[in-house]
């Protein structure tokens, strides 16, 4: 079994990606406050650590700052949606749907949004409540999906162990870390404390060949169908348990990072078994992996309690 990587080597760059982070964005900060000052208006003060948690000029149950993929920028309906329109929530997010978590942790255009984003609720005098950050899906479905799976006539059937702990408790543990290192960061440098940060796993999918729309639009897919009939796995009931385990492992991996220290101010939510995978599993399951309006509902109302 390959050896867990030293989370003080992911914290370390996730120090160094932060103050790179910030560096450039004083820098920005800068020559934005010499092109106001040049066209004769003044900036409203943002001295650090001493934001107000003012209301905001509506009525609003706080402002959420998120970072994520498709579950938190899906076409008509997603997480984020709901907790503006059916929970009350003001919503600022650089998600973008198709991304990995590595994506997220090691990209310097997306770190830097999430820093604008900051500054821009600072700027109104209001600290957000939360930070939200959805991924790692994509880093196990897609197009690489079939490389998890043994073969279903081999003398080793089921998934790759070796494939799956270098993927989940290596890679995407690796990015988890980095990330809310970053994240962490970069919140204290602007704040001088952390903002209470939620990650969340996903439930268990049903893999029947379903994509976006047929498989047309901004992300097609199906994403575990054509992996499991390329590895010769034809019955849904095998299919489904091997999800299972899979997500198992991935929530298991998030659980584990959530809450303890360097992490303390980060939550952990648990969404497995919010939707059906069984025979009604089509009422809750737009596609493969994800959710339907209703779905998506259901997600969002544990995402509100937890917040």
């Amino acid at each position: 079994m390959a050896k867990r990587p030293s989370i003080s080597k992911a914290l370390a760059v996730g120090d160094a990606l932060a103050d790179a982070t910030l560096k450039r964005r004083q820098q920005a900060i800068r020559q934005r406050q010499r092109a106001l000052a040049k066209a004769k208006i003044e900036p409203p003060p943002m001295a650090k650590g001493m934001l107000a948690k003012a209301p905001v000029t509506h009525a609003s149950r706080g402002v959420i700052i998120a970072e994520g993929d498709s579950w938190f920028d899906y076409p008509l309906h997603d997480v984020l949606s709901d907790l503006h329109d059916r929970y009350g929530f003001d919503v600022e997010s650089v998600s973008h749907r198709g991304d990995t978590v590595e994506d997220m942790a090691f990209s310097d255009g997306q770190l830097d949004d999430f820093s604008r984003l900051i500054e821009k609720v600072l700027a109104t005098n209001v600290e957000p409540r939360a930070i939200l950050l959805s991924g790692g899906g994509n880093d196990v479905a897609g197009d690489e999906f079939a490389i998890l799976l043994n073969h279903a006539m081999s003398s080793i059937p089921g998934l790759n162990d070796s494939i799956v702990t270098g993927v989940i408790d290596q890679r995407v543990r690796n990015a988890y870390v980095t990330i809310l290192r970053t994240v962490t960061r970069i919140c204290e440098g602007y704040l001088g404390h952390p903002i209470p940060i939620i990650i969340h796993g996903y439930d268990y999918p049903v893999p029947d060949g379903r994509g976006f729309l047929g498989g047309w639009g901004p992300l097609p897919g199906p994403w575990l169908e054509p992996g499991f009939r390329r590895k010769g796995y034809t019955q849904m009931s095998v299919r489904k348990q091997m999800c299972i385990a899979l997500l198992d492992r991935f929530n298991e991996t998030l659980a584990s990072i959530a809450g303890k220290p360097p992490f303390a101010h980060v939550k952990y939510l648990d969404l497995r078994r919010t939707l059906s995978n069984g025979t009604k599993y089509k009422t809750d399951w737009a596609n493969e992996l994800h959710p339907t309006k209703k779905g998506f509902e259901d997600v969002t109302a544990k995402f509100a309690a937890i917040i």
